[in-house]
């Protein structure tokens, strides 16, 4: 074969993750010759020698990347020769916008974990080691291309030996942007009261101690501060709940290694490989012990594994083998990523500080994730997977979507790919709000917008938070219905633009084209074309509109307005408290009463029924209790759930609690009714509308039981698929991406 000359370009997450010198060496083992830079897209390679080397180069690309890159898209195309002596690695290219999609945080690999426990090593014991297969990426990234200068560690000039490594292609450490030593780098301190303990060793060495003696430490991270105490002290657990003012919602654990995690929780194979995951995320499964202090009311708990050197050298040095790890905040608000602010925002938590000196460039949060029947379900995006591109969406604009008002989460799309951010919170509070605006900015100044040509999106809901941003902005407006995003949200993520589909979005509250408070929604529709609204919860009355929310009383005084043959629910076994009286007088004369349709509401209602009649410390508690409560029934069937109709489905559930049959088999039947009716809609509708593609979506969907039973189910009717979300949340999470999709198709 005659000899050939490539340019080849690579998009994808290729920067930041040692590919420039896999391509160095690759090159030369197939003696070719030419360059391999960073560029404002990802990464560009010239390449030039005989045709069946360039070959077996262009295959081995494809086949052998880095274990973190991810090749999104490669073009090889025929170029003429410039006849080069040598293949180098030369300067980025920094001359257009940039597009490159960049590298989530990664946790430490196994050779940084070697040199970190080899005491021979000039890098042992140091809790900042990296390399290019590990180490920080978008906590530390200040602007593209991803060079030191343009990160945290501009700070921190290299010694010769480090210096050595960064400059050799050979090396692994070659262009680790974050690459340090004891020498040369960052040092954590340990801020105890007024005394300071300096020096990594000794710092961690008096963290472990306070740990192991039932203290409250705020550790510093990689995307933020977390809180962490010993997991089995049920002392120092619950004095973390009363300072945090965190009364029930769960705490996530971080444990020393698997055996650790396999004796505390049930997980099966799906469930380890999204545990050891290069996300390093915190998985949900169900527990194999009892620890009420950390997860009240919950057989659930949410397990990780280290993924910093730090916490590795603080279980190395015989810190407790399950730690609470908690983002460093109060009750809602952004966790604190900023030193200052977490002395002043912690000083009445923790007893003491961990703190590091490499300044942390944006809060990321852990993200936190499941297995599901249609595969893992990510229910907070953050470390480990944002900023990465979960979609392409063919347009030339630059589209930025500000998403919803809870679990919020925005979405730039750039040069046709949707960056979505990570988590980013509640914006009813002033500090996640402020988090929304600097995310904002973060990622428009780091892709380079220009402002002036952006076309925003937003929901049509007047009074979210996002929303009057959205208006405030010098750009162009366009307004998205929350579920259909939801909806768009799936369709998006499978690259199905032409699929026409039956869209199901089931949550608690989003606001509906005729001013009502959806959350049972039904569509057909397809991307390029949007989506008709044809079916829906039946509509019930909501006394005090979102008050109803975080009291299931009120939420049942509208819902069961219509019910036939109602008993007093003030009275045994239902005991319901005054409040639900006031509330269904409210209902009953229509003041401050709302329509709705919220699958949500329906479930607090449920819940309500079966004894959750107190108000919820968190969001979607109920929920969560009567899920909880379901998988320790043991009934067969469900009740009836015909067209949406929710009034059988609860006379039901009134009916056998005044049998007295056990509300573990009452809230199992009350699951299966809904996903019995969920199925009866899907099936008679894809056959009205001839479809063969499902959507679910919305945070009713997070209920994993609901979606077992749904999937067990659909397994007999196999002409119909059924799409779930993957990359994006199911919640509030996943709207930012169904905006940015309908807005392209809507800008057309």
């Amino acid at each position: 074969m005659a000899d050939s000359s490539l340019n080849i370009q690579i998009r994808g997450i290729v920067q930041g993750v040692g590919f420039r010198p896999f391509v160095y060496r690759l090159a030369h083992q197939h003696g070719l010759t030419g360059w391999v830079r960073n560029g404002e897209q990802g990464v560009e390679i010239r390449v030039e020698g005989h045709g069946d080397a360039t070959e077996a180069f262009l295959a081995e690309l494809r086949s052998c990347t880095p274990s973190a890159a991810r090749i999104a898209e490669l073009t090889a195309n025929p170029v003429a020769a410039e006849h080069f002596t040598s293949f180098e690695i030369i300067h980025s290219q920094g001359d257009t916008r940039p597009t490159v999609r960049i590298s989530p945080d990664l946790p430490v690999c196994k050779a940084c974990l070697r040199e970190l426990r080899d005491s021979r090593d000039r890098r042992h014991g140091y809790p900042y080691i990296n390399c290019t297969d590990c180490g920080p990426r978008y906590s530390i990234i200040q602007g593209l291309p991803y060079d030191r200068p343009l990160t945290t560690m501009k700070g921190w000039p290299l010694c010769p030996a480090c210096a050595r490594e960064y400059a050799d292609p050979l090396d692994r450490r070659f262009h680790a942007q974050p690459v340090a030593c004891p020498e040369c780098g960052p040092e954590f301190h340990l801020h105890n009261g007024e005394h300071v303990t300096g020096g990594n060793a000794a710092a961690i060495a008096a963290t472990v101690e306070l740990l192991r003696s039932g203290k409250i430490c705020a550790i510093k991270g990689l995307g933020g501060y977390h809180l962490a105490c010993d997991a089995r002290c049920a002392d120092a657990v619950r004095a973390m709940r009363e300072r945090k003012y965190r009364k029930e919602k769960p705490f996530a654990l971080m444990v020393h290694d698997l055996d650790t995690a396999h004796a505390l929780v049930h997980f099966d194979e799906a469930g380890e490989q999204l545990l050891t995951d290069v996300a390093r995320p915190i998985v949900l499964a169900p527990a194999r012990v009892e620890l009420p202090h950390v997860a009240p009311d919950n057989h659930e708990l949410g397990i990780m594994l280290p993924y910093t050197p730090l916490h590795h050298l603080l279980f190395d040095g015989g810190a407790p083998d399950a730690l609470v790890m908690t983002s460093a905040n109060r009750s809602n608000e952004p966790l604190a990523y900023l030193d200052d602010d977490a002395f002043e925002q912690m000083g009445g938590i923790a007893d003491a500080f961990l703190v590091g000196e490499r300044p942390i460039a944006r809060r990321v949060d852990d993200s936190v994730v499941r297995c599901g029947p249609f595969g893992p379900v990510i229910l907070r995006r953050a470390r480990g997977y944002a900023p990465s591109a979960v979609a392409r969406i063919s347009t030339q604009h630059t589209i930025l979507a500000l998403g919803a008002d809870l679990k919020n989460t925005i979405t730039l799309v750039v040069g046709g790919q949707a960056f979505v951010s990570q988590h980013i919170g509640d914006l009813q509070h002033s500090q996640a709000l402020r988090a929304f605006r600097e995310t904002i900015d973060d990622l428009l100044n780091m892709y380079e917008v220009d402002r002036e040509r952006l076309v925003v999106v937003h929901d049509t809901h007047p009074e979210y938070a996002s929303t009057r941003h959205a208006l405030s902005l010098p750009a162009t407006k366009i307004a998205v219905q929350h579920h259909r995003a939801h909806t768009a949200s799936v369709l998006a993520e499978h690259d199905a633009w032409d699929e026409v589909a039956l869209g199901i979005s089931l949550d608690g509250t989003g606001y509906g084209d005729d001013g009502a408070i959806w959350g049972g929604e039904v569509f057909v529709g397809a991307l390029n074309a949007g989506f008709e609204r044809v079916a829906h919860l039946r509509p019930a009355k909501l006394p005090g509109g979102d008050a109803a929310a975080t009291f299931p009383p009120q939420a049942a005084a509208g819902f069961l307005g219509d019910c036939a043959d109602l008993p007093d629910l003030t009275e045994p076994p239902f005991d319901f408290p005054p409040r639900y009286t006031e509330a269904r007088q409210l209902a009953d004369r229509d003041i401050r009463t709302f329509v709705t349709t919220s699958t949500g509401r329906l479930f607090d209602t449920a819940a309500a029924l079966l004894g959750f009649t107190r108000a919820m410390t968190f969001e979607g508690q109920a929920a969560i209790w009567l899920e909880q409560l379901a998988r320790t029934g043991t009934a067969d069937g469900g009740y009836v759930f015909p067209d949406l109709d929710y009034r059988p489905l609860l006379e039901a559930v009134i009916h056998d609690r005044l049998a007295g049959v056990p509300t573990a088999d009452i809230a199992r039947r009350f699951h299966a009714g809904v996903a019995a009716g969920v199925i009866d809609v899907t099936l008679r509708l894809c056959e009205q509308h001839e479809l063969r593609t499902v959507a679910l979506s919305g945070g009713v969907f997070q209920n994993a039981l609901l979606l077992e039973m749904i999937h067990s189910r659909m397994r007999r009717h196999s002409h119909l698929r059924v799409w779930t979300n993957r990359d994006v949340p199911p919640n509030d999470g996943g709207i930012s991406l169904g905006q940015a999709a309908l807005a392209a198709h809507l800008i057309q």
